[in-house]
């Protein structure tokens, strides 16, 4: 697959596609055309002797320093190589190829005014697959993500450290030599356009929107499984009941549980048992809750497509050739999104706990043996297992206080409020990897219990999940070691192989 940055907005799937897929970028004649004419428009500036900011001032604080001519050149090296100083973790490889994807776009925009030959040499840092090292803490989300940025235009000049196609790390200027690419001299504003915008949690905020849409359709599939094995019921999630409260994300999450559940022998066995009136809320109430998240990245994902459709750069060429200064890069849009994500998928994580725990709980369970053990009193089944998801549980909640509602002023006052948007990325992407396992492990008690039923079956589609979860984690018996179980379970929601086995039966929303 070839991405193509074009006249139009570049679309979420692109994005993955160059971050996740290694797609190949191109940039079409008719950007190339616009980055030239453009630039004739910032020559004139930089030749007119005016004080501009970005051109012939200093950064900041500083912007009303004024730099002679013959060091406006260095001034870009020296923005660079200054911002370049991030410290922790390096960045994940997905997350350094999403930022630099939506940095050329915005490169490749209206209102950057670089060079042709700057954009298309970011393009092929990214078609020969070399990562520059990014460092998690550096970036304060406002006046962009200057220092996560900064370290890839660093390794555009030859500078820094990278990562070759294979993820060998070494010197930048090494790297690039290996791969035939020299290193940049950065005109003008150039360093400035390359690290002046949203883009490091943008990229995640996408990747997180696919990540989520994915973990919230597993959640209906556990949840189903759930519900059976514990003898509830379907009734609750009928369209006609649904359309009483008609939330699309509700709706959606109802007609799956409903489809998820068709055909169920456990559930036809018990529906007149006066024993059962009522479900519990983490049954009854999962539409509801799951629902309400699927609307969560609904929003998340319209605040995306419009910053994937922005133009992002200060000072900003405008149509008249002009530059003009702004505030388009303050993260508070995307920032808040983030943390709104966080908030929600904590939520379900936490009725996802519920649910397990009442697996375990032979009080609640209706028959079903004690944390589903195979020999009770000498195996403890899954006791440990459901400690482990409240522990993620507790860690996610932890991650769900919002970073965006921080601030702390920079640059000598001059950006004395910042969104922290970076900031809500990284913990959203730590919350995204413990829901992960704690589905996996709702899926592990699921599976295991309704296979405790036997005679009883569940619906055709969750015994076909639940063959494939037992399969992968080894069923009901005897205690093991439960860690590869889990990481065997979690390793089949990442693969996508349930929800590969779910569409063989029933579509989900």
């Amino acid at each position: 697959m070839n991405v193509v940055v074009d006249t139009a907005p570049l679309t979420r799937a692109q994005l993955v596609a160059v971050a996740r897929g290694g797609a190949r970028v191109e940039i079409s004649d008719a950007v190339l055309d616009r980055l030239r004419a453009q630039r004739v428009a910032i020559d004139a500036l930089v030749d007119s002797g005016e004080p501009i900011y970005g051109l012939s001032t200093g950064f900041g604080a500083l912007a009303t320093k004024s730099i002679s001519p013959d060091r406006r050149r260095s001034l870009q090296r020296s923005l660079i190589r200054s911002h370049a100083s991030g410290v922790g973790a390096e960045v994940e490889e997905e997350v350094v190829r999403a930022m630099m994807m939506s940095r050329l776009t915005n490169l490749c925009s209206t209102v950057s005014g670089v060079r042709a030959s700057t954009a298309l040499a970011y393009v092929a840092l990214l078609n020969a697959r070399i990562t520059p090292v990014v460092y998690e803490f550096g970036s304060l989300g406002c006046s962009g993500d200057l220092a996560p940025l900064a370290h890839v235009a660093l390794v555009l000049m030859g500078e820094g450290e990278a990562r070759d196609a294979s993820g060998v790390r070494g010197p930048a200027r090494n790297v690039l030599a290996s791969a035939g690419l020299a290193p940049v001299e950065l005109a003008e504003k150039e360093g400035l356009s390359l690290i002046n915008g949203t883009d490091g949690m943008l990229g995640q905020l996408v990747l997180a929107i696919e990540d989520a849409r994915t973990l919230l359709e597993h959640l209906d599939v556990a949840a189903a499984m759930s519900i059976q094995a514990l003898r509830g019921t379907d009734r609750v999630f009928a369209a006609e009941i649904q359309a009483l409260r008609p939330h699309r994300g509700q709706r959606a999450s109802a007609a799956n549980l409903w489809d998820l559940l068709a055909n169920s022998p456990i559930v036809h066995s018990h529906l007149d048992d006066p024993t059962q009136v009522q479900d519990a809320y983490s049954l009854r109430c999962a539409p509801q809750v799951h629902g309400a998240a699927r609307d969560t990245v609904t929003f998340a994902t319209e605040v995306a497509d419009v910053e994937l459709a922005s133009d992002i750069d200060n000072p900003s060429v405008l149509a008249d050739g002009s530059l003009t200064s702004n505030g388009n890069f303050h993260g508070a849009p995307v920032g808040y999104a983030l943390d709104f994500l966080a908030i929600a998928l904590a939520d379900v994580a936490s009725m996802s706990e519920r649910r397990t725990d009442r697996l375990l709980d032979v009080n609640r369970s209706y028959g079903l043996p004690p944390f589903l053990a195979h020999e009770v009193g000498v195996d403890s089944g899954l006791m440990i297992a459901q400690y482990t998801q409240a522990a993620l549980v507790s860690e996610m909640k932890r991650l769900a206080t919002p970073a965006s509602v921080d601030s702390i002023p920079s640059s000598g006052m001059q950006e004395d409020h910042v969104s922290m948007g970076w900031h809500a990325a990284r913990k959203l992407r730590r919350a995204l990897d413990a829901l992960r396992d704690v589905v996996a492990i709702e899926l592990l008690a699921g599976a295991r219990a309704l296979a405790l039923r036997a005679p009883l079956a569940p619906s055709p589609v969750t015994a076909a999940v639940t063959e494939a979860v037992n399969l992968a984690s080894g069923g009901p018996g005897k205690d093991r070691w439960l860690s590869p179980e889990i990481a065997a379970v979690s390793q089949l929601v990442r693969g996508g192989e349930l929800l590969d086995t779910v569409g063989r039966f029933v579509p989900l929303r």
